[in-house]
């Protein structure tokens, strides 16, 4: 799995969010399969996505288009976006077993 985590301050993050919302059928034409809006909890004005693809070619053209987009909005809508392509390495949850501290030598 290929992610294209964004990151860029808001003016108004409902106003982005509504801008956002609007562009899911893009999203999903461009080979979005998950997507998580994250925002800092001390920063409001700030906002942290994550848009999952199958692979990279499709993040990198995905990418090229929200490059175009931004240029159109910087500094109304959004401020100094940031983009990344990072792949999934490992993922998993912790197990009972693994959250228990270790035990002390007898």
């Amino acid at each position: 799995m290929t992610t294209l985590r964004i990151e860029h301050a808001v003016a108004d993050f409902d106003a982005w969010k509504r801008t956002f919302d609007a562009y899911a059928q893009h999203r999903a034409r461009g080979g979005v399969r998950r997507y998580r809006v994250m925002r800092p909890v001390d920063d409001p004005r700030y906002s942290v996505i994550d848009l999952e693809f199958d692979d990279g070619g499709a993040a990198q053209a995905f990418l090229a288009m929200l490059e175009s987009l931004w240029r159109r909005v910087e500094g109304t809508l959004i401020t100094a976006p940031r983009a990344r392509i990072v792949e999934t390495i490992e993922e998993g949850q912790p197990s009972a077993a693994s959250a228990a501290p270790p035990s002390e030598p007898a």
